[in-house]
């Protein structure tokens, strides 16, 4: 059965080459962990190897269109933010002692 043989693998690339699916190299080494969830959660309840390759091309095509939807919790608990640039800097310099305030 191929959830046997795609049980044994461990790369992402090894996914595609097993089930003959095209991928873009780029796509893949940015989002392989994304890329896997997605693969396994369209993956049909009746699984055949058909099946399987489609749900991988669909995984794939998601995230090379830019569509993909990042699912791990630390993605989606992530408060996205802005730091300037001058706070950066400030929090580099050494702070200097303050004259008599020993």
């Amino acid at each position: 059965m191929i959830l046997d043989t795609l049980a044994g693998l461990s790369d992402a690339e090894q996914f595609f080459e097993a089930l003959a699916v095209p991928y873009d190299p780029a796509v893949v080494e940015v989002h392989r962990l994304h890329i896997l969830k997605r693969f396994r959660d369209l993956i049909p309840a009746e699984a055949d190897e058909a099946g399987c390759r489609d749900a991988l091309a669909r995984a794939h095509a998601d995230f090379a269109s830019g569509q993909g939807r990042k699912s791990f919790k630390v993605f989606r608990d992530a408060t996205p933010g802005f730091v300037p640039l001058d706070a950066v800097a400030a929090a580099r310099r050494p702070r200097r002692p303050i004259p008599g305030a020993e």
